[in-house]
């Protein structure tokens, strides 16, 4: 019996349903799988939905590497477990991958996050998933690089018995990152939409503070608001979230690994506007669904591989306007978007060759120049930190902790 490992995020958050996903397929087809929940935004422990027998906390909360792990607690969790293959799911940090290589256990990546300094080093693992054709198109040369295409429960994201109103209702969902996905675009665009028509309605769903990240946009969010046109939710949400509310769902994302917001609205029948960009045009149909023309691109400075792409505000404008227009059909299209869904975006279909994969995957030894280079490049992420962990975690807590109070006086 594979006793399989996911080192992940775990609470409410895009990356963490990614795992958890994987690993109720798994489970499915008789591998036993345990979570490693290293730290992120949050840390769920406690909280009934996540904290599960099969879930191992890390003892690292915070840290200014991203993805840190303990070593030694983290080979406990392996030797513990009897783990021999470790999915890592969007990992940062290099030194937990060489790790798992020196205990002989079969390293996977889920592909999200890379530069173009590190794409060799993912010859570290054994095998890689990539779940858009995007990722796929960057890493396919590698020894033993799969093309997952990515889906979603269907059974879960689904709108049973959807009440149409007189208005057309907009949804947007910004979770953790509403800058990235566009937020402030659909914002933009909503408020030049106003002034043509107020046969409309818009809800946001953010768990963060919408009108403090975008002060600059808070005069619109008010006068949206008052006119009834614009409702913004504050709060975490279980999946199947909110899509229940919209009748069109609006992402105008500047960048993403894969969208996963996309697939869920329309698995939950909504058809969907997004940017013109990939991954996020992969999942969408012209029969259902509109994309926003491109209005620049720039990279991040973090130096991740892809660009962000700016969706046009004044597209996005016409494109919420062609709903408007054929309000008398929508029905139509959300029966097309989920059709759809059913056919090309189905987890339990699209994922039935995980469990071939990781019985195929091949241990490969740990070569020497791979190791060395996992250790520069984190070097780079933050000078000595591998030799100087200890004093970096301790000093990054008391700093949170200093700021945390600033911020209460």
């Amino acid at each position: 019996m594979s006793n399989i490992g996911i080192v992940t995020t775990w609470f409410e958050r895009g990356a963490a349903y990614v795992s958890r996903q994987i690993m109720e397929q798994l489970t499915h087809d008789g591998l036993n799988v345990f979570i490693y929940a290293r730290g992120g935004e949050s840390y769920a422990k406690g909280d009934p939905v996540w904290d599960k027998d099969y879930v191992t906390w890390s003892v690292i909360k915070n840290s200014p590497m991203p993805t840190d792990i303990d070593k030694k607690h983290f080979f406990r969790w392996i030797d513990s477990n009897s783990i021999n293959t470790i999915i890592f799911n969007e990992q940062q940090y290099w030194q937990p991958v060489v790790w798992a290589k020196e205990k002989n256990v079969k390293t996977i990546a889920y592909i999200d996050y890379y530069k173009e300094n590190n794409i060799d080093i993912f010859q570290l693992y054994d095998q890689l998933w990539c779940n858009t054709k995007r990722h796929f198109s960057v890493f396919y040369q590698h020894l033993d690089c799969r093309y997952i295409p990515w889906g979603t429960n269907t059974d879960i994201y689904k709108v049973d018995n959807r009440v149409i109103g007189e208005k057309i209702r907009f949804f947007h969902s910004a979770g953790m990152n509403p800058y990235r996905k566009g937020c402030d675009i659909f914002i933009e665009a909503v408020f030049k939409l106003s002034k043509i028509t107020n046969n409309f309605e818009c809800i946001i769903h953010s768990q963060v503070d919408v009108q403090q990240l975008f002060p600059h946009l808070s005069e619109k969010i008010r006068a949206l608001t008052k006119d009834g046109l614009l409702t913004i939710i504050n709060k975490t949400v279980q999946a199947p979230g909110l899509y229940h509310m919209g009748d069109v769902y609006v992402y105008p994302s500047r960048l993403e690994g894969i969208g996963l917001t996309i697939v869920e609205a329309l698995s939950c029948s909504l058809p969907v506007i997004t940017t013109d960009e990939p991954p996020m045009n992969e999942f969408v149909d012209s029969t259902h669904s509109r994309t926003i023309k491109i209005l620049k691109r720039y990279s991040r400075a973090d130096g991740y591989y892809w660009p962000m792409a700016i969706a046009s505000s004044e597209d996005l404008t016409q494109s919420l306007l062609y709903f408007i227009n054929n309000f008398q059909d929508i029905e139509i299209f959300q029966s097309r978007a989920r059709e759809f869904a059913l056919k090309n975006l189905d987890w339990s279909k699209n994922a039935k060759k995980l469990r071939a994969c990781i019985l195929e995957c091949k241990f490969r030894e740990l070569a020497p120049s791979l190791a060395r280079k996992a250790f520069i490049l984190d070097n780079n992420t933050l000078p000595f930190f591998n030799k100087f962990l200890p004093l970096y975690r301790v000093a990054f807590s008391i700093a949170k902790k200093f700021k945390y109070q600033l911020m209460l006086k």
